[in-house]
């Protein structure tokens, strides 16, 4: 059994989001605001940390993928509210972003279509055995996943709700 968590002061896990976390663009008009997360437990040999949202029940017969952070410091254990931004520039040493399936970099808020049931917006952060990833230069998401996947010792989930 693993001791690897990942919590937020914003919301419990299989709870609703706040509409201050929506995207704000093509019909959504929330503040595209991150939540604040935090992690413990990483097992021994994390070199660094990724994290990823994805909608799986996003009707696109994929999901939907909303944030994929890397190169996250192995001494960082939480993320401010609020991060995430197009130009990275709120990060600091915190990671590296590359565009989500709104083809934007950073964070992307939920944002399903109006009147269906809540989606589920999963939380994953990934300990790393590895400090880089090592990419090519512009990578796609997809490139990116996949070398956090062929990397992770370990992860960590926390699933939020949303409905519009």
């Amino acid at each position: 059994m693993s001791n690897f968590t990942l919590t937020s002061p914003e919301f419990k896990d299989q709870d609703p989001l706040q509409r201050v976390h929506e995207f704000d663009g093509y019909d959504g008009t929330g503040q595209n605001r991150s939540p604040a997360l935090q992690w413990q437990g990483a097992p021994e040999g994390t070199k660094s940390f990724a994290l990823t949202l994805y909608d799986p029940d996003a009707p696109t017969g994929s999901g939907f993928w909303h944030w994929i952070l890397f190169g996250i410091h192995s001494s960082v254990t939480q993320l401010a509210a609020g991060l995430g931004s197009s130009d990275g520039s709120d990060l600091g040493a915190s990671g590296t972003q590359v565009a989500n399936d709104y083809g934007d970099i950073g964070y992307g808020g939920p944002c399903p279509p109006k009147g269906l049931p809540p989606h589920r917006y999963i939380f994953t952060v990934h300990a790393l055995g590895v400090p880089q990833l090592g990419l090519p230069a512009n990578p796609t998401n997809a490139v990116v996943r996949f070398f956090i996947s062929q990397n992770t010792l370990a992860t960590a989930t926390l699933t939020g709700l949303y409905k519009r």
